[in-house]
């Protein structure tokens, strides 16, 4: 028969043997005895936890690395934009972890989400792709702020990717051609510029010495001398090209003709009413057609206006014929 001693001794190391734990050197135990928290964690090392009077939460200290998703973030300029970013955190103080906080990871992921939905949506899309450094600072420290209740610790918030659309994306790109094509002009006229100051430095020394522009001339012309080809250069002085220039400008010019204006029509009529009225001489076969055209555009005949120059011109047709008879 076994000794009932025996059995509680064997009984009381079994619950020790059960009660030891061993815990890491990056990991703590938050102890709940009694569902009452104690005021500091266990560990690392061998600790005693007496269940069921006792409940251990293990608690990891190592820096743990969390993925934003991609976010569609609308910049102040109002492009859109997807972009998602990676987190660093790491718990600080396992009692806070434990008890003010249920699930402290998932509850830093969404607070990291909608801190750089906020964040990024303050700035404008030039700020966000050139000055990545400073939006990651202020988002480590935003959320490093909203985490020191938890006991968390942000250590790092780095953006990963920034999405656009094809159209924003060749806009930008010829945006930075532009930019290029800016900066060659300037340095273009730049050097230009430079050029232009040593040229004139260059013409005051040949103004000084005269000789100077003929050993330049002739300076070029052993240039092209060296090369085989048929190029005839024939020297002009720009004096002569002045000489010219002062004799055109000096010339009278010419006054502009004055365009003829037609007599008017009335001025016609007039006057051939006129010579209607005088009826000296024969008139011509080639005349009389004339002198009847015009009458009937003068209203003369035709039943338009019968007045004594169409009975005038009547009268003298009617002597021709019968003067021909």
């Amino acid at each position: 028969m076994i000794d009932p001693g025996i059995v509680v001794i064997a009984i009381v190391v079994l619950y020790l043997l059960s009660s030891i734990k061993i815990l890491k050197e990056y990991e703590r135990g938050v102890i709940f005895r009694l569902g009452r928290l104690l005021p500091q964690p266990k560990g690392p090392g061998v600790i005693l936890v007496f269940a069921p009077l006792d409940r251990m939460v293990r608690v990891s200290l190592r820096i743990d690395t969390l993925e934003v998703p991609a976010q569609d973030v609308i910049t102040r300029d109002n492009v859109t934009v997807k972009v998602n970013a990676v987190l660093y955190f790491r718990v600080i103080e396992p009692r806070l972890a434990i008890v003010e906080v249920s699930n402290f990871p998932y509850a830093t992921s969404q607070l990291a989400q909608t801190t750089l939905r906020s964040v990024l949506g303050e700035v404008e899309l030039d700020e966000l792709l050139s000055q990545r450094e400073k939006l990651n600072l202020r988002l480590q420290s935003v959320l490093d702020h909203q985490t020191a209740a938890w006991g968390v610790k942000v250590t790092l918030v780095e953006v990963k990717q920034v999405d656009l659309a094809e159209q924003m994306i060749r806009a930008i790109s010829r945006q930075a051609e532009a930019e290029r094509e800016r900066r060659a002009k300037i340095i273009h006229a730049e050097g230009e510029y430079t050029a232009a100051e040593k040229l004139a430095m260059a013409a005051e020394v040949i103004q000084k010495q005269p000789a100077a522009i003929q050993l330049r001339y002739l300076q070029t012309l052993v240039e092209i001398g060296t090369e085989k080809n048929t190029t005839i250069v024939f020297p002009l002085p720009v004096d002569i090209c002045q000489i010219f220039s002062a004799f055109w400008s000096g010339r009278p010019r010419r006054r502009a003709l004055t365009p003829i204006r037609p007599a008017p029509v009335d001025r016609i009529h007039e006057e051939h009413r006129r010579r209607i009225r005088i009826g000296a001489g024969k008139p011509a076969p080639a005349e009389r057609v004339f002198r009847r055209r015009i009458a009937v555009r003068s209203g003369l005949c035709d039943g338009v206006h019968r007045g004594p120059e169409f009975h005038a011109v009547s009268q003298g047709a009617g002597r021709s014929r019968r003067r021909h008879s």
